[in-house]
């Protein structure tokens, strides 16, 4: 059975170029993965089973791709995610400065860390599955996003942003990424 390429783009462009865009944090660039990950998705066509293998293939490429090009891209300035416009959002108003605090303090994590971080909070995806995505334990997962909160909870107390109790639970939503 042959699995339809133009399906699977309209399926996954979003989540791809999301991922990209949160991680680098540079629109241009993200774009210009996307379509990379996407071309290579398409000279793998044979190799995809079915739509959720091409969902996880497509998160482990751009996964590991995104993290590639910000090492390739490290001393080059990049725009800030201040450029990029915010989706709407029903409901309660957020606090703006919170989230672009947070948002800077996730952008500031290491690379595997952050990545980690994303994936748990914008995809919503379990530990096991960012293991198997990003190809580690699942122990070094859930050791990144320990640490990580940690680390954010701790930079936020020390702003006098928050003050978060030990168990509660931080802020970092799709929204904060």
């Amino acid at each position: 059975m042959r699995i339809d390429f133009a399906v699977i783009v309209a399926e996954n462009q979003s989540m791809v170029f999301s991922l990209a865009l949160r991680f680098l944090r540079n629109r241009e660039i993200a774009e210009e993965l996307a379509q990379d990950v996407f071309l290579q998705c398409y000279r793998q066509i044979d190799n995809i089973e079915d739509a959720t293998h091409a969902c996880s293939w497509l998160r482990r490429a751009i996964c590991h791709r995104s993290i590639d090009e910000l090492r390739k891209r490290r001393f080059r300035p990049a725009i800030g995610l201040d450029a990029i416009p915010e989706p709407a959002a029903p409901g309660v108003m957020p606090d703006l400065m919170l989230r672009d605090r947070l948002r800077g303090l996730v952008g500031a994590l290491p690379e595997k860390a952050r990545m980690v971080v994303v994936l748990r909070y914008q995809e919503d995806l379990a530990p096991t599955e960012i293991a198997e995505l990003l190809q580690m334990p699942v122990s070094t997962v859930k050791s990144h996003l320990h640490r990580s909160l940690t680390l954010l909870r701790g930079r936020l107390e020390k702003k006098g942003i928050a003050r978060v109790e030990r168990g509660g639970e931080l802020p970092v939503t799709e929204v904060c990424i």
